[in-house]
Order: C-alpha cells, then structure tokens, then sequence
C-alpha cells in the first residue's frame, strides 16, 4: 500500500525491536517490565490456556494478561504508524482486527489435540493428537487470512491499513536475535564438540543448499535472480526469516518475500508430520545424528526445535525398549537446537554477503560503487537482530552467573516475538490473492519447493549429519 513520507518500515521494525528488548531487560536490575505479557499454553480446558509469562504475577487472570499484550502492542504499533505517515484512525481500527483474529488462531492452534506431542498425551489425558505442536497457530492464521483475503474483500479493505507482514516479521526478528544470543551462549558450555560439529555441518550444508536451489530455480524453471534467492534463502537456512532477509537485501517486491513465507510454514508442518517418525525407525542407533538431521532439514525455529524434541522422546523410549540403554533427556533435542542456532546466525551475514553482490556485480555494474549505496540496500532489521544477539551473547559468557536472568528476560521477549509471528501469518494471508499468486508462478515455486526440498536437501542433510556426528553417542542417565 502507498502511505505518506516517513520512515521506513526496514527503520520503524529496528526500533520496534529493540524497545521491546531494552524493557526485556529491566530484568537484569530487578525490575519486572514485560512480565504481564501473555503467555499461550497447550490446553483441554481453555480456562488454562492463558496466563502471564512471568511466574511471580501467576495471580494475575490470563484474560487481564492478555488485554494488557494487545494494548501494549496496540500502542507501539501506533505509535510506528504516526512516523510512517499512516491513517491513525484506520491503522488503529485495522490492528485490532488484526491482532484479536490473529490471536484467535492462535490460541485455537495450541487445542491440545491438535498441537499435544507424544510426550504430552498422557498429561492431557488423551489418546491420539495431530502432534502439530503450538505452532500450528501459525498455519491457522495462515488458512483465515487467505480466506479473508481471497474471499471477504470489503472485510480485508477494512484491515488494509494494517495488514503490514513485513513490519512484524522484521519487528519479531530483531527480538529473535536476543534469544539466539543466550541459546548459543548456554550450548557453550555443555558441548564443545556437538558446538563445534554443528558449526561445520551447517557451513558445509548451506553452501550446498543455497548454490544449488538457486540454480535450479534459474535455469530450469526459469525464475529471475528476484525470485530465485529468497527462495533459495527460504528453503536453505531458516525459512521466513531467510526469505524476508534475502528480499530486502536484493530488494525484491513484498509479494515474493511473502510467498516463499507461506510455502515455508505449510512444508515445515509437513516435515514436522514424517521426519521425527523416520528417524526413529532408521536412525534409533545414532541419535545425535538424528537430532542434527532435524535441525538441517526443518525450516522453522520452533518446528526445528520440536522435531528435535519428539525425536529425542521416540529415540530413548526405543532404546529404552530394544537394548536397556537409558539416554540422558535432552540432547538429542540441543543437538538439533544447537544446528539450527548455527543456522539461524548465518542470516545476517548471508544478507550482507547478498547486498554486497547484488550491488557490485548485478544491479550497479558500470561504475564504482559506493558504500552509502550498499548501506542503503542492506536490511536494516538485520543491524537490530545483529546487536541483540550480541549483546545477550557477550553478557552470558562474560557473566555466567546472569544466565538464568537472561534466559527468563528473552523468555518475557519472545512473547512479543511471537505474537508478530502470528500477526505476520495472517496478514501474508490476507494479502495473499490466489489469482494473483497463481498469475506470480506460486505453482512453479511451489514445485521448485518440493523437488529440492524433497528431492536433495533433506537428504543431503542426512548425509552431513551422518558424516559428522556418526558414533557420538548421548551420555547415559544417572
């Protein structure tokens, strides 16, 4: 949508995110600022599926919790839609109607049968769930948007102000880079070795992954270098970060960011269905190879993270079973979360790699380039997730005792993070017209989708896994 001068989106999702970082950190010198932010949890009775995320103000009532997030978001969005030169009336109208459906979806996303993993049926009491995990908020956020989008018109008109996916996708990246900052932190000190073969398995696995995907797309579907590297950024490192990442280093149009979004969280679902199944029948006897496999295949952080769960469930109960052998809980999953860390580090420097290139071969060849003009390409949300993972990570290995404060502060963040997540799904459905996106060749990228992400890269991730974590074994409990 065209809207009035003012800053930009790429600059407004920078502030956005580190506002919401700054008050996380209130933390540190005891002060509480985002604890009432509100918190989603997996539930039968929808009377316990809300409460605050800060454990100290659990007497607080979930619906409280939640007015509270929505007024909190509500204002800082208004806020970024006064510098942007936006209708205030309308954006403020458009971004509850955004926030509340998009909250709807996913509170339904986390129905217990739906979203419950094998781990969790008997706590639940039930037998059977689509083991989805939360995340299939995202999808149903996705699946509404696209209806209200393709068949509500007058409806989305009303919403168009506010339908903004790339402002909270950059907005919630910004976040993600604090909590990335204190995972790698932690992994530090448990296991040098799964650190540093998770390092070299995701150097050689992107560098095969991105070359490859690329050249598919261009020559044999015949897509444009627009197309062709958010794609290949979506399905190598981390999904709809990469993509977003990617188009505005290259600056693509919005709609190409977009799409490769959608197709990204539909397949991580359809990952997240079969592979943790297949690990465990074929790769029972080497579980850290297993863990390594989901995190290179899975493109999602948090179907990343709860494949590498499952699987590190499935695998110990079956050994368990088959030889007696009692793996210690939990790494299996920080294997394939360590992986995916690694990963999601790389986008940063893969968008500047990208503007650099981009504005030195492709676009400004004739003429010496100057810096402002690939300062002017470069993603500026990137700076913003670049400075909070710093940050939270020097602090952590410079002060190991503050790492408990750190986890618990990013923990308060990621409620937003999530939250824009989800505001992000369901705007990209929204403006997501399937006519158009069929007129775009959403077929064909689709097609590119499935042949390279099926066809070779969880395959070679396979491979890569093998060759680096074949034999390391997990430690035994007790």
């Amino acid at each position: 949508m065209e809207e009035k001068k003012g800053i930009s989106e790429d600059w407004l999702s920078l502030w956005m995110g580190m506002f919401i970082f700054v008050l996380g950190l209130g933390l540190f010198v005891g002060q509480d600022i985002l604890g009432w932010g509100i918190k989603t949890n997996v539930w039968i009775d929808i009377t316990k599926s809300i409460n605050p995320v800060a454990g100290s103000l659990k007497a607080m009532p979930g619906l409280t919790s939640l007015f509270l997030t929505y007024v909190f978001m509500l204002v800082i969005t208004e806020i970024g839609a006064i510098a942007m030169g936006a209708n205030v009336g309308r954006f403020m109208v458009g971004f509850t109607l955004v926030f509340w459906i998009g909250y709807a979806c996913w509170l339904a996303g986390h129905f217990a049968y739906i979203a419950a993993t094998p781990d969790q049926l008997s706590k639940f009491g039930i037998g059977w769930s689509l083991k989805l995990t939360g995340e299939a908020g995202f999808i149903i956020a996705l699946i509404v948007g696209l209806i209200v989008g393709n068949f509500f018109p007058r409806f989305s008109g009303i919403l168009e102000e506010a339908t903004r996916p790339e402002l909270y996708i950059k907005t919630a990246i910004v976040i993600m880079g604090a909590g990335l900052g204190v995972k790698a932190a932690g992994a530090a000190g448990l296991a040098s070795t799964i650190l540093f073969l998770g390092l070299c398995a995701i150097i050689v696995a992107y560098l095969i992954y991105w070359a490859v995907v690329y050249f598919i797309a261009r020559k044999y579907f015949k897509f444009s270098r627009e197309w062709a590297a958010p794609l290949a950024s979506g399905i190598s490192i981390c999904g709809v970060s990469a993509a977003i990442a990617t188009g505005g280093a290259i600056r693509a149009r919005p709609v190409v960011a977009i799409m490769v979004s959608s197709l990204v969280v539909i397949f991580a679902v359809v990952e997240l269905l079969i592979l943790p199944f297949m690990a465990q029948v074929f790769l029972w006897q080497e579980p850290m190879v297993a863990g390594a496999w989901m995190g290179l295949a899975v493109k999602t952080d948090g179907a990343a993270v709860a494949s590498g769960a499952i699987v590190d469930s499935l695998i110990r109960a079956k050994t368990l079973a088959m030889t007696g052998v009692n793996y210690k809980e939990g790494w299996i999953i920080m294997t394939a979360t360590t992986v995916k860390i690694f990963i999601d580090i790389f986008i940063g420097v893969w968008a500047f790699i990208l503007a650099f290139i981009w504005c030195t071969k492709i676009e400004c060849v004739g003429g010496r380039v100057k810096a402002i003009e690939i300062w002017d390409r470069f993603p500026k949300f990137v700076l913003g997730y670049a400075v909070t993972f710093l940050i939270m990570l020097f602090v952590c290995l410079a002060a190991p005792g503050v790492l408990k404060t750190a986890q618990a502060a990013t923990g308060e963040m990621k409620t937003f993070r999530v939250l824009f997540f989800v505001l992000t799904f369901f705007t990209i459905g929204v403006v997501s017209n399937f006519k158009k996106l069929w007129e775009e060749g959403i077929g064909r990228l689709a097609a590119v989708y499935v042949l390279c992400l099926f066809g070779f890269i969880i395959w070679v991730g396979l491979l890569i896994s093998w060759i680096f974590f074949h034999g390391v074994m997990p430690p035994l409990a007790g």
